[in-house]
């Protein structure tokens, strides 16, 4: 499976695989983003980031967390 930047819900399951003892509320932008495109899964490109889907991609991870 690639993810690309859309996959908000797929993407947070697996930094919350990777990081689980990080609080994604803590987490700054150019760290998530770098986590993102490091994903083994992740094939898209990573100048077609932006903040609203970062935090769309946090919001996702805190579900995960409840």
């Amino acid at each position: 499976m690639s993810l690309k930047w859309t996959d908000s819900r797929d993407i947070a399951i697996e930094l919350s695989d990777i990081y689980p003892d990080v609080d994604p509320k803590a987490v700054r932008f150019t760290d998530l983003h770098r986590w993102i495109t490091e994903l083994e899964d992740f094939d898209d490109d990573p100048e077609r980031s932006n903040e609203r889907i970062l935090e769309a991609i946090i919001m996702c991870w805190m579900d995960e967390l409840d």
